[in-house]
């Protein structure tokens, strides 16, 4: 069989020629062939191929630099929003700074105005102790000087001797140390 193959083959190169033989007439058709499709090819697709690689290249050199824009936005943002940050951070340490001056105020006066209350108090607590000392003081010396008055009286009524006035006047003082 194979050699009934190779008979084959031979006897085909030998009546119309092999696929490496030159021929002139097909060479030119197919240079004339090509040469009308490129022509063709320009005319008709060249031009709109070049203008869509064209237009493709324009979107993409615009998507670049929108995306660089959008990249620049971004970093000017996100510096932004740091910066507001860091305010935002030093404002709330000053609230708080001023909260605590605002506290530790806050208490002192309240002490200082607790102190003088208390002061007030034991100043209005002295001065009504020394009102009643005086109030007592006051109706002591009254009834002293009514027992006086009365013993005076009694030894005026009585009028007797000495020794009697001695007696009466013990009595009245042991009435007062009673009282």
């Amino acid at each position: 069989m194979p050699s009934k193959l190779i008979i084959g083959i031979l006897a085909s190169e030998s009546s119309g020629g092999s696929l490496l033989d030159v021929n002139p007439g097909l060479i030119i058709w197919t240079l004339v062939t090509f040469v009308l499709l490129l022509v063709l090819l320009k005319r008709m697709a060249w031009k709109p191929i070049l203008t869509a690689l064209d237009n493709r290249q324009n979107e993409i050199k615009d998507s670049l630099e929108r995306a660089e824009k959008a990249k620049e936005e971004a970093q000017k943002i996100l510096d932004e929003n740091r910066a507001s940050l860091s305010k935002a951070e030093e404002e709330s340490k000053k609230i708080i700074d001023q909260s605590r001056t605002y506290a530790e105020d806050l208490k002192e006066q309240m002490l200082k105005d607790s102190k003088v209350q208390a002061q007030k108090i034991i100043s209005d607590a002295t001065t009504e102790i020394e009102r009643k000392k005086e109030s007592a003081f006051e109706e002591l010396k009254n009834q002293i000087a009514d027992i006086s008055v009365n013993a005076a009286e009694k030894i005026m009524k009585e009028n007797i001797d000495a020794e009697k006035n001695k007696q009466l006047v013990a009595k009245y003082l042991d009435e007062i140390r009673k009282n």
